[in-house]
């Protein structure tokens, strides 16, 4: 079992993000179709599965799912995205990594930098932060479950390690190649997750111990998760107890 985590879920927690659900779902929208556009059905294609569970669990209908399947299946090359991906610091030395899709390079390049630069960030180099973060799947179980179970569980279906959170929750870290099969038999065991997704996990996390800092590093976590060509954003920033406090 491995140690308390530190307060990094921050954009798990925030109420705005109620207010984008009209973007989640292109964003979801948008994944689903380049998963499929890789080949496969769902049962055989990890990633278009991840999308699908992602998408279902928004209640996005099966119908619309359906659609954008079929639009990856049938998309001719004009129409195709392409998947980018932006590196840079933000304010207290904060790593940021951003993931794309997008039909015109230019225009996402250009958001994402006058981005980074309004909100006193710095973009950098392919490669600058990439090495601080590693590929993991992540299934996240509120407090309250029992503790032994869990790890025995998950343990068993294949995952790497269980993580306590400091509120009680638990978090099941897996390989992603791992990542549905352990879900699923977590599910099929009975355990329902909060929340469950292959994100980027940080070695290292930079502690923002200034509110004025911590706010700026913010607003460009913010503003660049509300950029239209935008999927992901992935940092390394832990913000301390006080400053926390005074943010919410």
């Amino acid at each position: 079992m491995a140690g308390h985590s530190k307060w990094k879920n921050i954009r798990h927690t925030k109420a705005k993000q109620d207010a984008r659900k009209g973007k989640i779902f292109t964003k979801l929208i948008r994944e689903i179709t380049v998963a499929a556009r890789t080949g496969g059905e769902v049962s055989s294609n990890s990633r278009l599965r991840t999308a699908v569970q992602d998408a279902l669990r928004e209640n996005m209908t099966r119908d619309t799912i359906d659609r954008a399947i079929a639009r990856g299946l049938g998309e001719d090359a004009a129409t195709q995205v392409e998947e980018l991906r932006y590196e840079g610091y933000g304010p207290g030395g904060v790593a940021i990594m951003v993931d794309c899709m997008t039909d015109n390079r230019n225009r996402t390049a250009g958001e994402v930098r006058h981005m980074f630069v309004k909100q006193s960030g710095n973009l950098g180099a392919e490669g600058s932060v990439a090495y601080l973060f590693t590929r993991r799947g992540v299934i996240r179980f509120a407090k309250g479950i029992n503790e032994d179970t869990l790890l025995e569980l998950a343990l068993e279906a294949g995952a790497e390690d269980v993580v306590t959170q400091d509120d009680g929750s638990f978090e099941v870290l897996t390989h992603p190649d791992q990542f549905n099969d352990v879900q699923e038999k977590l599910v099929n065991a009975g355990l329902t997750p909060q929340q469950a997704e292959i994100t980027e996990a940080p070695s290292t996390y930079a502690l923002l111990d200034d509110v004025e800092i911590a706010q700026k590093c913010l607003k460009l976590i913010d503003g660049l998760e509300d950029l239209d060509d935008v999927q992901h954003v992935y940092t390394n920033v832990d913000i301390a107890d006080d400053i926390a406090g005074q943010l919410e």
